[in-house]
């Protein structure tokens, strides 16, 4: 039985970028308790112990949930309201990591109460620096409450 305790949550539907988030942060060893989901119906099962993760111990949250907003089935906004909305959960900072740069997406966002909001860079080495800098602030630098 896997208990799925992860420092990083990744939901990414993405392949190409969620392999360089990873890559990325494993180049600096911060991928070695990281999580990938395809989708946000996936996160939400995941962070709510549901489905193919009813197993999970809920009382272990990741440290941070690297999010994209543009997914199939449930989209990251709804995926970060959910979060945000249940006392269990809705400490667990939150990066919303996408390519949508509309105000509307931002400032829904933001009004959810997402920690960043992160335009992921088009080029590869400027995308691979955001993720190592992201994961290096919120595993090493930050302090969650206990």
């Amino acid at each position: 039985m896997e208990t799925y305790e992860v420092e990083v949550l990744l939901v990414e539907d993405n392949i190409n970028d969620a392999e360089l988030t990873i890559r990325s942060l494993k180049k600096i060893n911060l991928a070695n308790r990281l999580h990938h989901v395809k989708d946000g119906a996936e996160a939400l099962d995941f962070l709510f112990a549901k489905g193919d993760y009813s197993n999970r111990k809920t009382a272990v949250n990741p440290k941070v949930i690297l999010l994209d907003i543009k997914m199939p089935r449930v989209d990251g906004i709804e995926v970060l309201r959910q979060i945000k909305a249940n006392p269990a959960t809705k400490t667990i900072p939150v990066v919303i990591m996408t390519s949508s740069k509309e105000e509307q997406d931002v400032f829904k966002s933001y009004n959810l109460g997402v920690n960043s909001y992160v335009v992921k860079p088009v080029d590869f080495h400027d995308f691979a620096n955001a993720v190592c800098e992201l994961g290096m602030y919120w595993l090493i630098v930050n302090q969650p409450p206990q």
